[in-house]
């Protein structure tokens, strides 16, 4: 047999409490349709309270109430458009002789008409509001608001007992200001289970900012019909007179009130809590009296919101001062980390707490009272789980994470301030254990049987203050703990942010010049396979042999890698005439083909960019389309030095073919016209004349600087010839280390032709390590970057056993390499036989 489930109060949260299909007693209800005309259902009541006989479903609305009543409450409607505010309508007579008052809205296409005995008349009730919302206006600090809030609102609706009841990020609440009448037990200070206000209530509360229960021995009025003939209850969340569940009104009777109130306190937009009304005997509030405390309610929530505001203020006031030194530091500051680290003093006294720890860039520094060092990974580890960029709070640590049951004694309470959106950096504050005992009114963890109201619960019947001894607790993080704990972050950040504005600047435009050189590097790519295969199409002299040609066009590619390896290596700016040679030699066709004339002039790392743009794209046109496509054409590149110091750039072709201004305006154009004026703030020109393209560049002088040496009028000089002789390698064996199988075969060739005995190839350093184990080469080949590593260990392997070695790079420096290799020789990819060759040869020992 097996034993009943036990239950506890939290199956209140599936009482569908906004549609009871009843009201409560003081009032009478119409449902119409939603242009209020045909009556759909009304409560049991209604005839009797408005004096009238008979069926009321389905008759139209004025032959109930009268035609002068109806064209009212329709108007009425017509003003409202939100169902959380009623249209009223005060002292209106009936056709019947009552007079009523009356609450209308619509919600979900049905008109719901509220209909309450006229009281008394409105201006008293507005009057008393207006009074206390004159005298709450003036209150600045919390703890007075709310004792005097509490106090008016008993004045001015007279029941025995009015409290402030706060709502905790548990759910939980406290009562923090209460006035009652003098033999009446105090709820102040006490807790109240958040099962008290179930979900489902509290989102009515946001809905509804007023429920009254005028008894709480009330028999709750049926509607008719219940449901419609879809099946459907009407919703009654906006409406006044809605029944109330039969378990608050038992937990009202257990308290010993027989009417209550309460009053929503909403803050941005959340329940922050309740204005809580206690009778200890039948009350009803006329409609005028409800609106008056609806008034009140919404205008403390204001005033909250409006002193919220003002901490805030100050907050950001306290946080400015502490921010203008850090920013005052950091500016001289060296190193910005260890700068923080030596300012957690000063985080400590911004905000109360026992200890403070701070982990930044994977180091982890504490002052005062603090974890043990051996937690902190895992506390890390669940600070990443939570803190998603904002501060975060627990005071009762412990029952968040489990492990800090551990250390709970010395550590309960911590604050979490994210100091980046880098994961793992963090302030971290921390406050001790501090026993207490909290006064709950009535045992929040005893559970009930099930009673007389079938399967919900029977409430609490005891109020009696139950004492609870809280271990594992710190002290609170109050809200300007909070505040201030964003305050700090928001500083944090800032200073980050200082000290990166320029990078951030930086990086905008490195981005958009990353894009453009994207589409360069495309380009280019696209240029160098033309070129070459321009290259390979056309022999030099026709007269050559195969062997003379494949000679020279090995030759010519090589140069064209070595003008590629230049440009790449002006990152940091150079001399004009290094980059006109670089972009220039690979097209030289005789050695008059080509002339060069200028004074010494360097550009700055911008202008040697844009100018190898440029120029690049000048020189592949001109060899492609222009003087430099044919034999006997001529390109004259001269520049000289204004007064003010610019440079003015002349390129001119001539002798070659028939030129005619392009068709079309593609992305070489646009980086020609461009990019001198956009970049550099100076002016380009070109012209496409028959006999050959002329262009015109100034460059500003603050982009470059002259030297003493002038540039006579020279031929670019004529390409030298390929290595002729291969060295001998008979009986060598050589090592080549190379992640690319194109480019080892190719070099495998080369060795081969040259007579080495064995040639051993592979592809990773843990292949060589391998290789090395059980092999002993006499040289060897090792490229520097190996797809995801590099060979440097398989460096330091040869060194240690004395076996020379090249390294190869298809890079634009040596930054790569350690010191110890500094003095290695390099060879750059693509090979060339003559120098992979040479290098080899001046490492083995019959070289010396």
């Amino acid at each position: 047999m097996t034993s009943e489930p036990r239950v506890n109060l939290t199956n209140c949260d599936r009482e569908p409490i906004h549609i009871p299909g009843s009201i409560q007693p003081h009032g009478c209800l119409l449902a119409c349709d939603a242009s209020a005309g045909m009556i759909l259902r009304h409560s049991a009541n209604a005839g009797a309270l408005l004096g009238v006989t008979g069926e009321l479903n389905e008759r139209r609305l004025e032959t109930v109430i009268g035609d002068e009543a109806a064209h009212t409450l329709r108007n009425a409607l017509v003003r409202s458009t939100d169902p959380s505010r009623p249209a009223l309508t005060f002292a209106l007579p009936l056709a019947s002789g009552q007079v009523v008052d009356v609450a209308a809205h619509i919600f979900k296409g049905t008109t719901v008409l509220e209909f309450e005995p006229c009281g008394a008349l409105i201006a008293e009730p507005l009057e008393l509001a207006r009074t206390v919302i004159a005298q709450v206006r003036k209150i600045d600090q919390t703890g007075k608001l709310f004792r005097d809030t509490a106090r008016f609102v008993r004045a001015m609706l007279g029941y025995d007992r009015v409290m402030i009841y706060q709502l905790g990020a548990d759910g939980a609440g406290k009562v923090i200001a209460e006035t009652k009448r003098g033999d009446l037990e105090s709820f102040m200070g006490q807790y109240f289970p958040a099962t008290d206000i179930p979900q489902q209530a509290r989102a009515l509360y946001l809905r509804n900012p007023i429920r009254i229960i005028s008894n709480a021995q009330f028999t709750s009025v049926p509607i008719v019909p219940v449901l419609d003939l879809s099946g459907e209850p009407i919703d009654l969340s906006y409406a006044h007179l809605r029944s109330v569940s039969p378990i608050h009104c038992e937990y009202l009777r257990n308290m010993g009130v027989g009417a209550s109130m309460s009053i929503s306190i909403i803050v941005d937009g959340a329940l922050w809590g309740l204005i809580a009304c206690h009778h200890y005997s039948p009350r009803a509030l006329t409609m005028g009296q409800r609106v008056a405390a609806e008034m009140v309610g919404e205008f403390l929530s204001l005033h909250i919101e409006t002193l919220r505001a003002r901490q805030n203020l100050h907050a950001a006031g306290h946080a400015r001062q502490f921010l203008d030194t850090l920013l005052r530091d950091a500016n001289r500051a060296a190193d910005l980390e260890a700068l923080l680290r030596d300012r957690l003093p000063e985080f400590k006294a911004l905000i109360p707490c026992d200890g403070i720890g701070m982990f930044l860039q994977g180091q982890w520094t504490c002052e005062g009272l603090t974890p043990p060092n051996a937690a902190i990974p895992s506390l890390l580890r669940f600070v990443e789980s939570v803190a998603d960029g904002r501060t975060w709070a627990s005071h009762r640590f412990s029952t968040a994470h489990t492990p800090a049951s551990d250390y709970a004694t010395e550590v309960s309470g911590v604050l979490v301030i994210p100091m980046s959106q880098h994961p793992r950096d963090y302030l971290l504050l921390f406050r001790k254990e501090v026993i207490e005992t909290l006064e709950w009114a009535g045992d929040p963890n005893k559970t009930y049987d099930s009673g007389p109201l079938g399967e919900r619960l029977n409430p609490r019947k005891s109020f009696a203050v139950w004492k609870e001894t809280v271990q594992q607790h710190a002290a609170p993080w109050t809200e300007q703990d909070r505040q201030f704990g964003e305050a700090i972050r928001a500083a944090i950040v800032e200073v980050a942010l200082h000290n990166s504005e320029l990078l951030a600047s930086e990086r905008a435009k490195s981005d958009v010049r990353q894009r453009m050189l994207n589409e360069e590097l495309n380009h280019r790519v696209k240029n160098i396979l033309a070129l070459i295969g321009a290259l390979v199409a056309h022999p030099t002299v026709e007269s050559q042999n195969l062997t003379d040609y494949v000679a020279t066009l090995k030759g010519r590619i090589h140069a064209l890698s070595l003008a590629h390896d230049q440009v790449v290596r002006g990152d940091g700016g150079g001399s004009l005439l290094a980059l006109l040679d670089a972009e220039l030699s690979p097209y030289r066709t005789a050695p008059d083909a080509i002339v060069l004339s200028g004074p010494g002039v360097i550009l700055d790392a911008r202008a040697y960019s844009v100018m190898a743009l440029v120029l690049h794209e000048l020189a592949t046109n001109a060899a492609k389309y222009g003087a430099l496509s044919r034999p006997g054409g001529k390109l004259v590149v001269s520049w000289a030095s204004d007064a003010g110091g610019a440079c003015d750039i002349v390129w001119r072709e001539q002798g070659g073919p028939v030129v005619s201004p392009p068709s079309r305006t593609g992305f070489g154009s646009v980086l020609i016209d461009r990019s001198i004026p956009f970049d550099l703030g100076g002016k380009s020109a070109l012209e496409f004349l028959p006999e050959g393209v002329q262009g015109s560049f100034h460059i500003p002088a603050r982009h470059l600087s002259l030297i003493e040496t002038e540039v006579a009028e020279t031929p670019l000089a004529a390409a030298a010839e390929p290595f002729g002789g291969l060295e001998d390698l008979s009986g060598i064996t050589v090592m080549i280390v190379e992640d690319q199988l194109v480019i080892a075969v190719g070099l495998e060739q080369i060795l081969v032709t040259a007579g080495a005995q064995e040639v051993l190839t592979v592809g990773s350093e843990a292949e060589a390590m391998k290789l090395l184990a059980r092999r002993q080469p006499d040289v060897a080949v090792l490229d520097i970057n190996l797809g995801s590593g590099t060979s440097l260990a398989v460096a330091e392997e040869l060194s240690q056993r004395k076996i020379p070695f090249v390294f190869a790079t298809g890079y634009g420096d040596n930054n790569t390499l350690l010191g110890q290799f500094s003095q290695v020789p390099v060879v750059r990819k693509p090979y060339d036989a003559a120098s992979i060759l040479i290098n080899l040869q001046n490492l083995l020992p019959s070289s010396t």
